[in-house]
């Protein structure tokens, strides 16, 4: 395919106008089509711009290529591709689509170019949802979690979408828009993270453009593994089969050694004990937080995380919901995990203990609990079982003992 020539003419001022944003534009794929709904889409690294691209005004055209290229730099069809795939059929494209329009929007406009209005932007969006902050706090992900998480932040944002007649021009993609770059992973990250270092490098130089923010978006890719991928490295090592010394029988190897040692009549070997692997099957414990402000989501992901781990290890999974006591304490089948949390009644508020779960946990003798909550209540002492503490906030706060994982992106 050819490049596009509905779009030439703004790419071309950007060499101009905004050097960082020009640089960009130089790794995306540029086309005409025919047939679309919006003035432009983006697909993985591929643009698409529309017959209605070229009737808008020379400066709103700079302003709408910029706003593509920035999606396609920040890589939010991927990252759109990606959140869908973790979250299955409980993930919204129409939210996904809200955050990223509102950050790039936002970053758009604080470069210094002009777009179509009304332009749905982050403060907007922010001044909306009654929060604080800018595009040094906001990515993508964490905007998108702060909309879905509840059915008043999700109607706040629809709303706001909608009084600025903001209409879907993202599709999720595979990094190439032939729907094949996601097998690239890490590499294609690292690419665009390069790209946007000497970007951003030289609009700083030139002192205009998207250059002059700098590093103060929150959204700019980051090597970050994700939490799940942590939480199975955890998992996986707490319930790893370990070997036992067996101290009533010896070794095979000492048994040689102690046959040499009388065939020629010299001392025996320092005794050494046999091995044997543990016999009992790894379990672990789920402790459920109910007076915590715990969203569905959260919930449903980690659920399905810790799920497929014990039925990869064949472990045994037992729940413990709690909040200044226990209130549910019995074994779950890893197969219909999910459907049986979904049936509980769970208390909600009231104030958070964990000294109640620690002790009966101790009790199970597990291979890691794993504790969902927000992590504000006394804790008692270290326990000798692995913790693992999932807190949906972004930042949660150190633990005394345990690994603190965020799992709100």
């Amino acid at each position: 395919m050819t490049h596009s020539t509905r779009a030439t003419r703004a790419l071309q001022s950007l060499t101009e106008r905004d050097p960082a944003l020009a640089a960009l534009s130089l790794w995306c794929q540029h086309r005409d089509a025919e047939g679309l709904e919006v003035p432009a889409e983006t697909m993985g690294t591929t643009i698409r711009y529309s017959p209605d691209f070229a009737m808008l005004p020379p400066h709103e055209q700079v302003g709408l290529a910029g706003h593509h290229i920035l999606h396609v730099a920040l890589q939010h069809s991927d990252r759109m591709a990606a959140m869908a795939a973790r979250m299955g059929d409980g993930f919204a494209p129409d939210l996904w689509q809200i955050a990223s329009d509102a950050i790039v929007n936002e970053a758009i406009e604080q470069a210094g170019h002009a777009l179509p209005r009304p332009a749905l932007t982050l403060s907007k969006l922010l001044g909306r949802l009654n929060e604080q902050g800018g595009l040094a706090d906001w990515d993508c992900e964490r905007l998108y979690r702060r909309i879905a998480d509840t059915p008043e932040g999700a109607g706040r944002a629809r709303r706001q979408a909608a009084e600025d007649d903001q209409k879907p021009d993202l599709r999720p993609g595979g990094g190439d828009g032939s729907g094949q770059g996601a097998d690239k992973g890490g590499q294609g990250q690292a690419e665009w993270r390069a790209h946007l270092a000497r970007a951003m490098a030289a609009g700083a130089a030139a002192g205009f453009g998207l250059g002059v923010l700098g590093r103060r978006m929150a959204d700019l890719p980051n090597p970050r593994t994700p939490w799940e991928v942590v939480l199975r490295r955890l998992l996986a090592r707490a319930t790893l089969h370990r070997p036992e010394p067996a101290p009533l029988r010896p070794a095979r190897a000492w048994l040689a050694g102690a046959g040499r040692a009388v065939q020629e009549n010299t001392p025996l070997p320092p005794f050494q004990p046999r091995t044997k692997w543990q016999g009992s099957a790894p379990r672990i414990v789920l402790g459920l937080d109910c007076s915590a402000s715990l969203a569905d989501d959260s919930l449903r992901l980690l659920l399905a995380e810790v799920q497929a781990i014990a039925l990869r290890v064949q472990a045994s999974l037992h729940l413990l919901s709690f909040d200044e006591g226990l209130h549910h304490d019995m074994a779950l089948n890893p197969a219909t995990a999910r459907a049986t949390l979904s049936a509980l009644d769970l208390p909600q508020g009231g104030g958070t203990d964990f000294r109640p779960l620690l002790a009966r946990s101790a009790e199970l003798a597990p291979s890691a609990l794993v504790i969902l909550s927000d992590m504000d209540g006394p804790m008692g002492p270290r326990p000798r079982f692995p913790v693992i503490w999932a807190a949906p906030q972004p930042d949660p706060k150190p633990a005394p003992f345990g690994h603190v994982l965020s799992i709100s992106a």
